[in-house]
């Protein structure tokens, strides 16, 4: 929840020149009410748009909330699912989710499915029990996982400025990975992008893309920032 319609357009107009020769996928995601005024402003840009949740009716009486159509309407091509603060604040379930994320595959839009564990959970030794229910339950019935981007994103790590190891990140991803192997299939698996979402940001960004299992990030304070989150988008230079 940060930045006005008009700070978000300031916001991916400072970004715009600094990510034009990026070699990955750049996408902001921002909120309902930022997306028709930064949707002009990456006209013509190569940044992606997206938005930070969505319903799972079509329409109806939901006051308050947002359809996939309604987005789609706007440019929004990408969704973000699931968030760690959606779950901890607003009640999100793996059921929810995963009615969400079938109703963005529906409309055509890409969610970015976010799962992780607490720092409780962690430290007990359930990390990888709290994830395995969140693949199976939160992703149940897609026919293609590869359409999907996971977000791993450790609770205990987002908004702390404490972040996983570049070791601990990538060895929960693999476990992500194989579980989604397991579950879905091992070519798809192979296929899907996991990102890291643990506080990633412009200092530890390198190393942690280094590792072979993660395949991007989720960006979360570092990306109000042009400048830092240039650095990211340009971690391998």
């Amino acid at each position: 929840m940060n930045n006005t319609a008009s700070e978000g357009v300031r916001l991916v107009e400072a970004i715009k020149p600094l990510v034009g020769d990026a070699e990955c996928d750049v996408v902001v995601c921002v909120p309902f009410v930022d997306i028709p005024a930064v949707a002009e402003a990456l006209k013509g840009s190569n940044i992606h748009l997206g938005a930070q949740n969505v319903h799972f009716a079509e329409k109806g009486a939901y006051t308050g909330e947002i359809s996939a159509a309604m987005l789609k309407e706007y440019g929004v091509e990408y969704v973000i699912i699931g968030h760690s603060e959606r779950r901890q604040y607003f009640g999100e379930t793996d059921e929810t989710v995963n009615k969400r994320m079938h109703a963005a595959l529906a409309a055509g839009l890409t969610p970015i499915v976010c799962i992780g564990e607490s720092l409780e959970e962690r430290e007990t030794g359930k990390t990888e029990a709290v994830l395995d229910v969140q693949i199976r339950e939160g992703l149940k019935g897609v026919d293609d996982i590869s359409k999907i981007v996971i977000a791993y994103e450790p609770i205990w790590a987002i908004g702390t400025g404490k972040t996983a190891t570049a070791e601990q990140a990538n060895e929960t991803i693999g476990f992500i990975r194989k579980t989604c192997a397991e579950v879905f299939c091992p070519k798809c698996a192979e296929k899907v992008r996991i990102q890291y979402g643990g506080s990633m940001n412009a200092k530890n960004c390198k190393e942690l893309m280094a590792m072979p299992e993660i395949d991007g990030g989720l960006i979360g304070g570092a990306s109000l920032k042009a400048e830092d989150f240039s650095v990211i988008v340009h971690y391998n230079k």
